[in-house]
């Protein structure tokens, strides 16, 4: 259960770096290793027999 919650945390770290993120071409790269973070939580998602994820929530500005 960890690794699942970790996973989501670090999605969630990344895609906050990635909102402040002025380059373009970084900011990508970031929200591209957030996705993964997020596929691996999801993949343990199932192998625990838990609900999928909630997707990533928009930032209200």
């Amino acid at each position: 259960m960890k690794l699942l919650t970790e996973y989501l945390e670090r999605a969630v770290q990344l895609e906050s770096l990635a909102a402040d993120e002025s380059d373009g071409q970084f900011k990508k790269q970031l929200l591209t290793q957030a996705e993964s973070y997020r596929k691996l939580a999801a993949e343990r998602a199932l192998e625990y027999g838990l609900p999928m994820p909630s997707p990533p929530q928009p930032k209200i500005v």
